[in-house]
């Protein structure tokens, strides 16, 4: 019988098992994955490109695999193709591997407003809840991501976390090894006991904000077609992965 574990404490055993290292780019790291029938591949593809475009993918990699191909322990099914975004949490894992004390808050709904992220409209804490958030917001139809691709006004898939002010340093030296890999992901970093878009953080912490994974998805999902998402379902190697623009 399987065992039901609260999201923070799947962080903390991904945190043992993530092996990407930003200075070197390899490594496995967290994804996602969604399945979506193959006739609606076309337009998948479109609108990854729109959202990468609007600036709300958190990787410029990700990966569209065809029938019969392994993902982690999913076989894709004939009809289907997979869709494999990385999953945010993969900074967590790396900071915690990297000493830095660090909290993962909870994920939910930001609101963006002219293209500008203004607050958290909805959050679930991870120590409170067995499914990852994404998947509950997007499981509810919760998401306005179409409109911030059109207009930069809706709303978006996003995480957030907090780490102990005295490991600043290291982080902002972390968090810019990524931004050189193209994990674009990282919407803020807020100041010392000051909430973020909202969100209190405890004592001289400071709060992180990241795009989720799943938005890409989401956006395809706002259309009314079928996909079946699972957050965080495993890891893969980053090799494995390929550029957005090279998507097709």
């Amino acid at each position: 019988m399987k065992h039901l574990k609260f999201v923070n404490h799947r962080i903390d055993e991904y945190a043992l098992q993530v092996t990407y290292d930003p200075a070197t780019d390899n490594g496995k790291v967290i994804f996602n994955l969604t399945l979506i029938k193959e006739e609606d591949r076309i337009y998948a593809v479109d609108i990854i490109h729109q959202s990468h475009k609007a600036g709300i993918c958190v990787s410029d990699r990700m990966l569209i695999t065809d029938a019969g191909e392994q993902i982690g322990d999913k076989t894709i099914p004939t009809g289907y193709c997979g869709i494999v975004t990385m999953c945010s949490i993969t900074l967590d894992a790396i900071l915690l591997r990297n000493g830095i004390p660090i909290n993962p808050i909870g994920g939910g709904l930001l609101e963006i407003k002219d293209h500008v992220p203004r607050r958290f409209t909805s959050l679930i804490r991870y120590d409170a809840t067995t499914i990852d958030p994404t998947q509950v917001m997007i499981d509810q139809g919760s998401t306005g991501i179409s409109g911030v691709i059109q207009s930069g006004n809706g709303s978006i898939l996003a995480n957030i976390r907090e780490s102990h002010m005295a490991a600043e340093p290291l982080l902002y030296e972390i968090l810019d090894l990524f931004g050189t890999v193209g994990f674009t992901g990282i919407l803020d970093v807020g100041r010392p006991n000051r909430p973020m878009f909202g969100v209190p953080v405890t004592t001289n912490y400071q709060g992180i904000v990241m795009i989720g994974g799943a938005n890409p998805v989401a956006a395809f999902i706002e259309s009314g077609r079928w996909a079946e998402t699972t957050a965080m379902k495993g890891l893969i190697p980053v090799s494995r992965l390929v550029h957005i623009d090279d998507i097709e």
